[in-house]
């Protein structure tokens, strides 16, 4: 069996005094999809940051490709190849798409150029002379997801990227999403909106309290929805 792209055993994570993340394992394989289902506070985007090295402490196993970089700073795990978009975006207002888009260092061979990003997100070559403040959310979701990907990172953390978005644009971010599987990126999603990951994701992993309680493959969902409902309160 092929080796983990990302491999989490025993995370642990603290903001200051506060224990978040309590033995959290799970992994990713090359080209997969994989999402982190739960409640509000289950410690789903503590777990995208604990894996990118911006909390306050962390503990455990995080290895990327066999590389163990849970004692690196976040600067460094992103020149490995891994880019984290948050669930606020993170756009520069006082650029236009087109600067946030070059803005990013290119960390390894392998990233979209400006032209296949806008091949990707037409809306956002409409746009591109076009201040961040001046975006609607759904093109400064494109634009976040956009800037990440010229930077040549095989692993993708996008935290909630459907969040507050019209169904319309939901749809479109679920295109893009298995757009970029396709083009063999590996991502791991934080999404609320179970019926938009159950239609991308290869694979399941439920959180409760810091903990992952749960694990499901896209073909056991249809049997267990009715344990997963209770799971996310719906």
């Amino acid at each position: 069996m092929a080796e983990p792209l990302l491999k989490v055993e025993g995370l642990q994570a603290w903001y200051g005094e506060s224990h978040v993340l309590h033995g959290v394992g799970f992994e990713i394989g090359r080209g997969e999809l994989v999402t982190l289902l739960g409640r509000n506070g289950a410690g789903k985007t503590t777990t995208l940051k604990s894996v990118m090295g911006i909390v306050g402490k962390r503990t455990g196993t995080v290895l990327f490709e066999g590389r163990e970089t849970v004692c690196l700073p976040s600067d460094r795990i992103a020149r490995l190849g891994i880019a984290y978009c948050p669930e606020e975006r993170g756009i520069f207002s006082s650029l236009n798409v087109d600067e946030n888009l070059r803005l990013p260092p290119t960390i390894k061979p392998g990233g979209l150029s400006l032209g296949e990003i806008y091949e990707l997100f037409p809306n956002l070559l409409e746009r591109r002379r076009s201040q961040g403040t001046k975006l609607s959310g759904g093109e400064q979701q494109m634009l976040a997801i956009g800037r990440i990907l010229r930077t040549g990172a095989d692993l993708l953390l996008l935290d909630e990227p459907t969040e507050g978005l019209a169904p319309v644009i939901v749809q479109r971010i679920g295109e893009i999403i298995r757009q970029l599987k396709s083009r063999g990126f590996t991502i791991l999603l934080v999404e609320q909106n179970f019926r938009f990951a159950a239609a991308v994701a290869d694979r399941h992993y439920v959180m409760e309290d810091g903990h992952v309680v749960d694990v499901m493959t896209a073909a056991d969902v249809k049997q267990n929805i009715g344990k997963l409902q209770a799971y996310l309160g719906v």
